[in-house]
């Protein structure tokens, strides 16, 4: 098989002409094989430096995908799949990788849970989930959590509710306390972490309870009148989890 052809391709490849057959050949390949002082390669040679090139391939696409962000060896084995790398290339590249200390699953581990705690509100149960659907060994993620200050989780869900406390505009505190404890289990709390938190907030709902029975009363006054549209307010009231009885509503 005769070398008839280089010419400079993109990045570290050039496109090699050989028997009229152009390929996208690595220049490290190229070096490896010797190939600028060979004229002609025989089948076997151009199959060997194939496979080679396409574990330089897969391997150079994996560093690439690792620079953008810290990745898993089960993150790397997906992407490859989807890149329709051979099964037998990807087991060489995350080895290569793990040797040349690309992908570490204890880094990996203890970079994604500070990231989480620095950077979002999810507690323990969902930072574990995320992590084992990430390809993470569970009790290396068990361990890591456990190692956490209870104190941590506890800031970051008293963080939470203080937030949502100053931002209610429209909840009665029944209400408002059960979204907030829903938000927080679905995050990867436990209840038995938030209940106490949460109950340490003194929450004054009148505002709000005055403001929705305003709006409620423009809506139905357009339908009822006297003990009808006191009724329908209330309900409607009652709906969002307020109660109130005529001593809620005074002179100043």
């Amino acid at each position: 098989m005769k070398i008839q052809k280089y010419s400079k391709d993109k990045s570290n490849q050039y496109k090699v002409t050989i028997d009229d057959c152009e390929y996208a050949i690595y220049d490290d390949v190229i070096i490896k094989f010797g190939l600028l002082l060979k004229k002609d390669i025989s089948a076997s040679d151009l199959k060997e430096i194939l496979k080679y090139n396409d574990e330089l391939d897969s391997y150079y696409l994996s560093i690439k995908y690792i620079t953008k962000k810290l990745r898993s060896e089960k993150e790397i084995y997906e992407y490859l799949k989807k890149k329709e790398v051979s099964e037998n290339v990807i087991e060489n590249t995350i080895a290569k990788l793990r040797e040349n200390k690309f992908l570490d699953d204890d880094i990996y581990l203890k970079a994604y849970i500070n990231d989480q705690l620095t950077l979002s509100n999810n507690g323990p149960k969902k930072i574990a989930k995320n992590l084992v659907t990430l390809g993470l060994d569970e009790s290396l993620i068990n361990n890591a959590l456990n190692n956490i200050d209870v104190s941590l989780w506890e800031e970051k869900i008293d963080k939470y509710v203080s937030k949502k406390v100053n931002a209610n505009h429209n909840s009665s505190v029944k209400m408002l306390k059960m979204k907030i404890v829903n938000d927080l289990v679905n995050l990867g709390y436990d209840k038995e972490m938030i209940m106490p938190i949460i109950n340490r907030y003194d929450i004054d709902d009148h505002e709000v309870f005055m403001h929705e029975y305003e709006k409620a009363k423009r809506q139905l006054e357009k339908k009822y009148e006297g003990y009808e549209l006191e009724k329908k307010i209330r309900e409607k009231l009652y709906r969002k989890g307020f109660y109130y009885s005529k001593e809620d509503f005074y002179e100043e």
